[in-house]
């Protein structure tokens, strides 16, 4: 799978964050989800003539959280969650892809609130092309589960139904577009 991709160009890719996001859910209330945005999504992705060595360093900004409620937004920047004025940004680093039948992997390590801990990310390539600037664009979807208590990131209050406000699991979900960039002359 990763010999045969359709427009494969090696090359370093940087992520338009104008064109890229992370979404998260989370189950409140133990009977709904509620979605966010991280915006500031920025890094790089190599891509290697063997594609299996390729690279991805990704950043974003916790700060930037927006789950269409301020309130909900300042407490989850706050110390009972991301603490973004003492952990400002998240990083991603890739450790390797894999296949695993028909699916796709990047596994890697997340930092999050001062804590690393590995991922794996299930990846939906969407392809390289030109896009309309004159600019050779890779694009592509990926998705995980991490829990939040791995984290460090443990509060909660428990509801009079039985269960606890808010669940363990984050389902988080990445597109990426990202702009190949001309190669650095030697």
């Amino acid at each position: 799978m990763l010999q045969n991709i359709p427009g494969y160009r090696p090359g370093t890719y940087v992520i338009d964050g104008s064109h890229s996001n992370v979404t998260f859910s989370v189950r409140h209330m133990m009977v709904a989800k509620v979605r966010g945005e991280i915006e500031g999504l920025e890094g790089t992705i190599v891509l290697a003539e063997q594609p299996e060595a390729s690279s991805i360093t990704a950043t974003v900004d916790p700060s930037t959280i927006n789950t269409k409620n301020a309130d909900r937004d300042t407490h989850l920047r706050s110390g009972d969650f991301f603490a973004t004025e003492e952990h400002p940004e998240w990083t991603f680093t890739s450790t390797g892809a894999r296949v695993e039948g028909d699916d796709l992997y990047i596994d890697g390590e997340l930092q999050l609130r001062g804590v690393t801990k590995p991922v794996s990310l299930l990846v939906e390539f969407g392809g390289i092309g030109p896009d309309t600037w004159g600019n050779t664009r890779a694009g592509a979807s990926a998705r995980t589960r991490i829990k939040r208590s791995d984290f460090g990131i443990t509060w909660n209050v428990a509801i009079e139904s039985g269960g606890v406000m808010l669940s363990d699991d984050i389902d988080i979900e990445i597109e990426i577009s990202a702009i190949q960039q001309a190669p650095v002359a030697a």
